[in-house]
């Protein structure tokens, strides 16, 4: 084993949180071991004037990361599940998920006011929650809003919009949570696949015994699940399907949302099977939605 660690992380003020409470678990485990965390720019924490869909996707938050892996310069990688490829290189697979933080998208309002004002716009820097906001917000208008979690609070408190929709888990790691005004429910807004897991990532070949007892049996089975229902549907940023599963005990409830960008349809729902059977029932259930938002189209032309 090495006598020292490093762990890459985006620059961002709750990637470098979420990696030192990585780093937190592996020195208190091995207090020999020297772990350190080496910060980076990715390329999508450059492009900040057009939404993510227009520029590439979730892979522009990890190409500096991997690159790193793969020249030695870190033997870890620290990343929010859901910001990640479906798509995993081999050689850098993904080694373990963190216990899961609440995986629910929330309702942030300017500092000191308590209800949406309609004549600006609620921000929000995701199509899957632009998509389900229409539906709990009809007649507000929605507009992108990119940059670090800070940047966006100051964005909103300085007036250019209503409010915003966040993530729960960047709020509360972030010491936050009062800034919360409404939590949706899973049913309301299905969170991004991974919402709220972090995920360790290495390179093959490492010995990472190290890492031992880090990763949580639950999100694991969940992450998994939701993973292989975007995968199957080949979804990412440039397409807003949604997927959250629970897990209890040996039993998984899995949620998703299918959108078909040929028409703008969507549809929603929901899945039950065993724990063993996680991916193949994210697959089931992507191949469910497609089937019957096709069929649907197809009866009504």
């Amino acid at each position: 084993m090495r006598e020292k660690i490093i762990i890459g992380s985006r620059e961002s003020a709750l990637a470098v949180l979420q990696s030192e409470m990585v780093r937190e678990y592996i020195t208190e485990q091995h207090p020999g071991l020297s772990v350190e965390i080496l910060t980076m720019k990715t390329t999508g924490d450059r492009i900040l004037d057009r939404t993510l869909d227009k520029v590439g996707g979730k892979g522009l938050f990890v190409k500096e990361l991997d690159l790193a892996l793969l020249d030695g310069r870190s033997q870890l990688s620290v990343h929010s599940l859901k910001d990640m490829p479906m798509e995993v290189p081999k050689n850098l697979p993904l080694l373990a998920f963190s216990k899961r933080e609440d995986p629910r998208d929330v309702l942030v309002l300017p500092e000191g006011v308590k209800e949406l004002d309609p004549s600006k716009p609620i921000g929000c820097s995701s199509l899957r929650r632009t998509l389900q906001l229409k539906e709990l917000y009809p007649d507000m208008e929605v507009k992108s809003i990119r940059g670090n979690l800070q940047t966006r609070l100051r964005k909103l408190d300085s007036g250019e919009y209503s409010a915003l929709i966040l993530a729960a888990a960047g709020l509360k790691r972030m010491g936050f949570t009062e800034r919360i005004c409404r939590c949706f429910t899973p049913d309301e807004m299905i969170p991004a696949a991974g919402q709220g897991i972090l995920a360790v990532q290495g390179i093959e070949g490492e010995d990472y015994g190290f890492l031992e007892g880090y990763c949580d049996r639950d999100a694991w089975i969940a992450g998994s699940a939701e993973r292989a229902f975007v995968r199957y549907l080949n979804g990412g940023c440039s397409s807003p399907v949604a997927a959250y599963a629970e897990v209890e005990e040996d039993h998984l409830f899995l949620r998703g949302l299918y959108y078909n960008e040929s028409d703008g349809t969507w549809k929603k729902g929901s899945i039950r099977g065993n724990v063993s059977d996680a991916e193949t029932l994210g697959e089931e259930l992507a191949e469910n939605l497609r089937s019957s938002c096709q069929n649907e189209n197809e009866g009504e032309s």
